[in-house]
């Protein structure tokens, strides 16, 4: 993952203001809602060499900043989430505008976020309560939260949508923003997000931008195809003898020559190009994987994601992990990949 993409309207002004980083000092600020992955963000934030700091009083972020030593070179990445003491979207965003005013320093607001039943599932799977309904119910601790943050959401240079994504997958889409193939990247620092997926299993919130495959020719109709994906060169091959597929491929790559550069004249650090057919397993794989191939040449930040097939690979795991499960009073909370 709202309809405002990876990064929403008040990201790309945002963006325009602070300009390039190159020269001054990174200070993230990592928000979001709980249990969406904020804890993982930073932790490889830390391995990228940031210095992580969750969760100060907020009144201590500028003065963490100022007490940077000048030109060391030095990156900070701020935890603030509800359980920061003092914590309000209206003064988060105060002190972020300060921080941008300062020539030194090129901030950035991150905001991860997830599905509302997969925030109750992960809650309920580690045993957790909510830190805004530690009493109650943790649906009433979501909803307030999302409420709460709202403001940030709209902000943010970048939203992150950890519904469907596995830890691994995060990893690398933080690495691919801040880490050191970003600093050296040709296209100033954006970096291109593309996801096939199912449109009966709805849009991705995240995308930036939509486009529509289920016109072409369907392998899932043919008997040898149907049990492969559109990575499979067998299945991309039925799908290029579609007539209209190569002017719909190259007018999808026009298009993307168009706009790409736009946003990163706008400041946008993150763009989501989300592809769709029917089920998400044959044609929007392969139109993924083949702009992906495309984008990389033409010297772009690309990250591919497949997400009917990741939630295909995960559902038989959770499956087996609630067969085998020991009996309540002796079972370990299981581990999630996404944690605060």
């Amino acid at each position: 993952m709202n309809g405002s993409a990876g990064t929403p309207p008040g990201g790309s002004a945002a963006g325009a203001i602070g300009g390039s980083a190159a020269g001054r000092q990174r200070v993230l600020l990592v928000t979001g809602l709980s249990g969406a992955g904020k804890a993982s963000i930073l932790r490889v934030l830390e391995d990228l060499g940031f210095e992580a700091i969750d969760n100060p009083p907020l009144d201590m972020i500028e003065d963490l900043v100022k007490g940077s030593p000048a030109g060391a070179g030095r990156r900070i990445a701020v935890g603030v989430d509800a359980r920061s003491r003092g914590f309000d979207a209206t003064a988060v965003l105060a002190t972020l505008a300060r921080l941008r005013l300062h020539p030194a320093v090129a901030p950035e607001l991150i905001y991860a976020r997830a599905d509302e039943a997969v925030l109750q599932r992960r809650y309920t799977e580690t045993r957790r309560r909510h830190p805004l309904a530690p009493h109650g119910r943790v649906a009433d601790g979501i909803i307030a939260e999302q409420a709460l943050t709202a403001p940030l959401a709209e902000a943010a240079d970048i939203v992150i949508d950890t519904s469907d994504l596995p830890l691994p997958a995060l990893r690398r889409q933080i690495e691919r923003l801040y880490g050191p193939q970003a600093q050296s990247d040709t296209h100033s620092g954006l970096a291109v997000w593309l996801i096939s997926f199912a449109f009966s299993a709805g849009l991705p919130r995240e995308s930036d931008m939509v486009f529509d495959a289920r016109f072409l020719r369907n392998p899932h109709y043919v008997d040898l195809l149907r049990p492969r994906t559109g990575k499979d060169p067998a299945v991309g091959a039925h799908i290029e003898e579609d007539p209209d597929y190569r002017a719909f491929f190259d007018g999808v790559m026009r298009m993307l020559g168009l706009v790409l550069p736009r946003f990163v004249q706008e400041g946008k650090k993150y763009a989501t190009i989300a592809v769709g057919c029917s089920g998400g397993r044959h044609r929007s794989v392969y139109i993924v994987e083949q702009l992906a191939s495309h984008l990389t040449e033409a010297g772009w930040r690309v990250t591919a994601t497949h997400r009917e097939l990741l939630r295909e690979e995960t559902a038989p795991a959770q499956t087996l992990a609630r067969v085998t499960a020991a009996p309540a009073e002796t079972q370990q909370p299981p581990v999630r990949a996404q944690e605060a």
